[in-house]
């Protein structure tokens, strides 16, 4: 059984100040959305939900992914790995909108999935309507829609507060360090662009995937309703299921980093061509030189250089960081 999630109660969007979100530890904020419009009209129905998103919309097309009955909403690989389990289709919201209501009774409904779309994309003023205030922190704002949907465990690289805004949605959530426990998939081919658990949550292979009951052991879950919204501190992995026949969830994504760093992935995956086959003396040293420029950095690394000669030793900004990656570039383009 994963252990509960700490939860919060009686949050408004303006209570959610720089000791939540800045949290290392996932929470639950119960009813922070309960006030929106648009969970409003979830609760009336779906069919008022759906009402009320069309009036947003403006034509431009969306992803939808669709799969058979058979795969029973999870989305996943194909049973080699060569592909995947569903379709990708360019299609306009209200058509999504009209199969999700066609197929609101089905006992066993073919599984219907928009992924993270950009609301100001395909329906401004949904976003102005429907609000957390966080704008100071530039957050990506997106929605996601269907009907009874599971999503791998994964991980982010962004905070994130997620927003149920229509139906029911369960999340387990795992700390960074089980990764080595979760069997994770392909780096470099994956369903959404991050790498996925390749465990059933619903039918786990122990046998197969032994160290999962570790994972297990450390795992945190809920169960999510309308107006309810949970906080997924960066690198957490989080399996999310979809539990009604009509859920919409409303995505907030930033970062607590400057603008100008790159996504630590890509330093992974170049580590995987320039560290990773090297004899096991050669990486203990550059996992020594790691540890000392960046994981166990206090900022004294260079204070016995002069402050000219400290260059990207020195805090990094824009300009810097710049520079840097343009020597970067030009190195691996040699």
């Amino acid at each position: 059984m994963a252990r509960p999630i700490r939860e919060l109660h009686g949050l408004t969007p303006g209570d959610l100040g720089d000791e939540l979100l800045t949290s290392t530890e996932p929470l639950i904020l119960r009813g922070l959305a309960g006030q929106w419009p648009l969970v409003q009209a979830a609760r009336a129905s779906q069919r008022a939900a759906s009402d009320y998103l069309r009036r947003f919309y403006n034509g431009a097309p969306v992803v939808a992914m669709l799969g058979t009955p058979d795969i029973k909403g999870r989305y996943f690989y194909n049973d080699d790995v060569s592909g995947f389990n569903f379709n990708k289709v360019r299609t306009g919201l209200p058509g999504v909108l009209d199969e999700l209501e066609a197929h609101r009774d089905d006992a066993q409904p073919p599984a219907i999935y928009v992924g993270s779309t950009e609301i100001d994309l395909c329906l401004p003023g949904l976003g102005a309507e429907n609000d957390l205030g966080l704008a100071s922190r530039q957050p990506y704002v997106s929605i996601w829609l269907g009907n009874q949907t599971r999503i791998a465990a994964h991980y982010d690289l962004p905070d994130n507060i997620a927003v149920v805004a229509a139906g029911r949605r369960r999340f387990t959530l795992f700390p960074p360090e089980q990764v080595s426990n979760l069997y994770v998939g392909p780096l470099d081919f994956t369903i959404a662009g991050q790498p996925v658990s390749m465990v059933d949550f619903h039918q786990p292979d122990h046998e197969r995937y032994p160290r999962f009951s570790e994972a297990l052991a450390h795992a945190a879950s809920a169960e999510l309703e309308a107006g309810d919204a949970i906080f997924i501190p960066s690198m957490w992995w989080h399996h999310v299921e979809a539990l009604a026949p009509f859920n919409v969830l409303i995505n907030y994504w930033w970062r607590q980093s400057p603008a100008f760093m790159d996504t630590p992935t890509n330093t992974l995956m170049h580590a995987l061509i320039s560290l990773r086959g090297l004899p096991l003396a050669q990486r203990d040293a550059w996992h020594a030189l790691f540890k000392h420029y960046i994981f166990d950095s206090d900022g004294s690394e260079a204070e016995h250089l002069p402050p000219a000669a400290r260059r990207v030793l020195a805090p990094l900004d824009d300009n810097m960081a710049r520079a840097l990656r343009t020597q970067i570039l030009n190195r691996i383009n040699r």
